[in-house]
């Protein structure tokens, strides 16, 4: 019977695995980075309707920042607008047309700001 500290040499069970911790590369954190927002580092702010009934909504893309950061800054942004909105999927949504205000806001904060849409 053979030992249960030799280690196995070849095994096909997890596919490759990951030299520096043993575990298979799917589940290996030993060289990932933390996720963080991917983008071209330009906020877009746009005006959109569809699916609302024809209600408008303002619509802020592209904010280099982690999802904690991006809901504080969706509840600084409804507050100055005096409006509701909500943060889905890494875009912000504040409800009504505050384009200009929103622009000026967030030029103020250092980023890099473009109008995109109509």
């Amino acid at each position: 019977m053979k030992s249960r500290l030799t280690p196995t040499v070849y095994s096909t069970e997890h596919g490759r695995v990951c030299p520096k911790c043993g575990k298979p590369s799917s589940s290996c954190s030993c060289g990932k980075k933390p996720a963080g927002p991917v983008g071209d580092g330009i906020v877009r702010i746009g005006r959109e309707t569809k699916g609302r009934k024809g209600k408008g909504v303002t619509i802020i893309s592209g904010v280099p920042l982690d999802p904690p950061g991006l809901l504080a800054l969706g509840k600084e942004l409804k507050k100055r607008c005096g409006s509701g909105g909500t943060v889905k999927d890494g875009i912000i949504e504040i409800q009504g047309d505050h384009r200009d205000m929103l622009l000026e806001e967030l030029q103020k904060r250092g980023w890099k700001v473009k109008r995109c849409g109509g």
